[in-house]
């Protein structure tokens, strides 16, 4: 029965992610016919430059893959999957499970987005399960989407990838700067903290006040079994076998990782792009029995990455035609004569917000819209950490009611976006609030 449900789950996901690759095929047209209107290039000019910049953002696209990929094997290793399932004891009502769901899930999209995406969906099953086992009801629809809203913080935290790459060196963001932007000033900012723990207040007292409580309309968990562990062939046959069964191979570079990083960050290094995922693959090393679990993981893991991985050539070549055609500095004019120094930064995020339904990856849209909001933050004098957490925001905002990401924790979840979109959209309206808010008076 569970395989029916995720099967069913996939096979929508695989439909919505088909959709988001072709909104990333229209948008290169698209993008294509205004730099041929809004300047002087020619069609042979607007595929020459879209062809160069496809290879353009290839340690990018890597470093993007390896955040989903690491967060989504990081949050099956059984260490995870056991914690998980005693934090699902703790809550002792239905309300008290949606706010406990939302607050973990929130906690674990700060540490990396991949990681939150799928605790929130293991946990509300599991919380579903104790609480049937309790004879409480709980409305199931409810605490997936408590799972999901978790994920409107992720790009206030540690793996944000639009402040990481204008902190990592040699990114195209870091170039057009001309020097990273630390993250002290962006995620690490006393604002954005601030901004973050109001958001998730915020929120959570929005799913408190529209949680069901008549239990004519609760809708509990219809699966029996539990969401089971990764298969691990560990068959022992071999002299080889018994190295990949051995928890030494794993444990010896976890160590070495972990020491890399110390090395690093006393050395004075900063927080990057590369940083976060060795220090996600480090802790994997650590947490995982031996090379054939790690084996199965990654198996499991690769398939929630594919598709994704096809769109982001696609950004930069985007990103390619309206560098290279100009279009960039004319889009870059217009909205500078719409904003001032004042209201830069919330139409920025509105924009970001906007984007977000045609470009539903916070890598790629920082690759197409970065470029663009940082050019008009120098003509208006605007701090650029601004211009990138504004386009971090609505990013992370407009998540809210675009099912891209909410895929994997439906899948895990055996749920459709209308079963939870109503309330998502309420935590769109309610984080929308902060985010703007949070823009104007920093901007004052």
């Amino acid at each position: 029965m569970r395989g029916s449900a995720t099967q069913g789950s996939a096979t929508q996901g695989s439909a919505t992610q088909g959709s988001a690759l072709v909104f990333a095929i229209a948008l290169t047209f698209i993008v294509g016919v205004l730099a041929l209107i809004f300047t002087d290039a020619g069609p042979i000019q607007v595929v020459e430059e879209w062809g160069i910049g496809l290879a353009g953002l290839l340690e990018f696209i890597t470093q993007m893959a390896l955040i989903l990929f690491l967060g989504y094997i990081l949050a099956n290793t059984r260490p995870a999957r056991k914690l998980l399932r005693r934090l699902a004891t703790v809550p002792r009502t239905a309300i008290q499970a949606y706010l406990f769901v939302f607050l973990v899930a929130a906690l674990a999209s700060l540490i990396t987005w991949g990681l939150g995406l799928v605790v929130g969906g293991l946990l509300a099953r599991e919380v579903a399960h104790v609480f049937r086992e309790r004879a409480i009801p709980v409305h199931f629809p409810m605490l997936v989407a408590a799972g999901f809203s978790g994920f409107v913080v992720w790009h206030m935290g540690y793996s944000a990838s639009g402040p990481l790459t204008a902190a990592t060196p040699d990114s195209f963001v870091a170039e057009q700067l001309g020097a990273p932007l630390p993250v002290g000033e962006t995620i690490f900012s006393t604002w954005n903290i601030i901004a973050c723990i109001v958001t998730i207040a915020v929120v959570a007292l929005a799913l408190y006040l529209v949680a069901p409580r008549d239990s004519a309309t609760v809708v509990p968990l219809k699966v029996d079994a539990r969401e089971a562990d990764v298969e691990i062939d560990d068959a022992v046959e071999t002299p080889a076998d018994r190295v990949d069964a051995s928890r030494i191979p794993t444990t010896l570079i976890g160590l070495m990782l972990v020491a890399y990083l110390i090395i690093h960050f006393s050395g004075g290094g900063t927080l990057t792009l590369d940083v976060v995922n060795w220090s996600f693959l480090g802790l994997i090393m650590l947490l995982v029995r031996s090379p054939f679990e790690l084996i199965a993981l990654t198996k499991q893991a690769a398939s929630n990455v594919g598709e994704i991985l096809l769109q982001f050539p696609l950004y930069a070549g985007i990103l390619g035609i309206m560098a290279g055609t100009g279009l960039m500095s004319v889009i870059s004019e217009a909205f500078v004569a719409i904003s001032t120094p004042q209201t830069f930064a919330l139409f920025a995020f509105l924009s970001a917000g906007l984007v977000n339904f045609f470009v539903p990856s916070g890598g790629g849209q920082i690759a197409v819209q970065a470029p663009i909001l940082l050019e008009a933050a120098e003509t208006l004098s605007v701090d650029p950490a601004l211009a990138i957490m504004a386009v971090a925001y609505g990013d992370q905002w407009t998540n809210m009611i675009q099912p891209f990401w909410a895929l994997p924790l439906l899948a895990i979840a055996g749920l459709k976006m209308r079963d939870i979109l109503s309330y998502t959209t309420i935590v769109l309206i309610a984080s929308g609030l902060v985010f703007g808010t949070t823009l104007l008076i920093v901007s004052m």
